[in-house]
């Protein structure tokens, strides 16, 4: 799948320049970078690349004196790994997804993280502590819908999304494998945490499509890129659509748009950051990465974005009124699941093909 159209935050594609340097002089404190140090990030732009900086860009140049320039990047795979390959590595950190991770780990590009450094593995979350890459917020793939379609009620359960029955009206999915089988599996009576054990199976690919097959007729757009879900529920064109959990609260707190989300079957997936290997600022990459997995930079940037932090010790710092609002919320996390890296590193091509194939049918 092309990144630059299913990631999240990857559709504002301005890219933020230098960010300056904080304060009128520059002083290097105890254990601090130089004065004269840069840090070289690249991130997802948008309104997550803006939350980033408020809590964790502008703070560490506050308290190291080094400068951060940022980049942004659209998840091409080749593009951060020919920077290594060719010795022309311009990126100190990178904010990766987990399948970047693991790619890069096996291939060479990604240098191992020290947890040691970070309080160790347990402080995070399951998922978000692989050997290349460390978690820092979970977004989630879940149900929307315009409440203002269903008068007595919305759906509450990812069965109810293929109800066309009790619920009707026109559909959207994402236009990828990953997140719709597993959607389809749990609205089929499958439990969060032994959906990759069935999806492992031949029976269990074959149950998932034959899920989709019931709704199939109702999906009227699949979509690709994150900014079409809650256009498609303002539009009128659907009542009920799949979509990123940050996309469908902006909607609502910016524009003021009657949706609602449902959280039952969502699934959890992680932006991470990596450091490539080659990086020319190193020791400051690790030190960057270090002050930004704190819990309370972590708990800080949950007031600029609705995602959830991956530091265990994070949670209970977020503001009791945003936490309703965060994928890892117990509420809301209760019946989801975590996106395995693992089993779609394995699967991705196999499962993509004959998801298009069945698209095209």
């Amino acid at each position: 799948m092309e990144m630059s159209q299913t990631h999240p935050h990857a559709s504002l594609r301005r890219i933020v320049r230098s960010l300056g340097l904080c304060g009128a002089s520059l002083v290097l404190l105890a254990g601090g970078a130089s004065a004269q140090e840069s840090l070289n990030i690249a991130s997802w732009g948008g309104a997550y690349q803006a939350s980033q900086d408020k809590a964790f860009f502008q703070p560490f140049m506050k308290e190291t004196g080094a400068k951060i320039l940022t980049d942004e990047w659209s998840g091409e795979t080749a593009k951060l790994k020919g920077m290594v390959e060719t010795n022309n590595v311009t990126w100190d950190v990178v904010d990766v997804e987990p399948g970047h991770a693991l790619q890069g780990c096996d291939e060479g590009w990604l240098q191992e993280i020290d947890y040691d450094s970070l309080g160790g593995r347990d402080k995070f979350l399951p998922g978000a502590a692989l050997d290349c890459a460390v978690g820092n917020v979970a977004f989630a793939y879940v149900i929307a819908y315009d409440e203002t379609k269903f008068p007595n009620g919305g759906p509450q359960t990812a069965a109810d999304f293929f109800d066309v029955q009790k619920f009707p009206g026109a559909r959207s999915m994402r236009k990828s494998p990953k997140s719709t089988l597993e959607l389809a599996l749990i609205a089929d009576g499958v439990k969060p945490a032994e959906v990759y054990d069935v999806l492992k199976t031949k029976e269990g690919v074959d149950r998932a499509f034959a899920k989709l097959d019931a709704i199939k007729p109702n999906v009227k757009v699949w979509w690709g890129a994150g900014a079409q879900p809650p256009q498609l529920l303002a539009d009128g064109e659907v009542a009920i659509t799949t979509s990123y959990n940050g996309r469908i609260y902006d909607a609502v707190k910016q524009n003021g748009k009657p949706f609602k989300i449902v959280w039952d079957g969502a699934g959890l997936d992680w932006d991470m950051w990596a450091i490539p290997k080659g990086a020319k600022h190193e020791d400051l990459a690790k030190q960057f990465v270090a002050f930004a997995s704190k819990p309370e930079q972590l708990a800080e940037q949950t007031k600029y974005i609705p995602y959830g932090p991956s530091n265990v010790d994070a949670a209970k710092m977020v503001p009791a009124d945003i936490l309703p609002n965060l994928p890892t919320a117990p509420e809301n996390a209760k019946n989801s699941f975590s996106i395995s890296a693992e089993f779609w590193a394995d699967h991705d091509e196999e499962l993509t093909e004959r998801f298009n194939t069945w698209l095209a049918k």
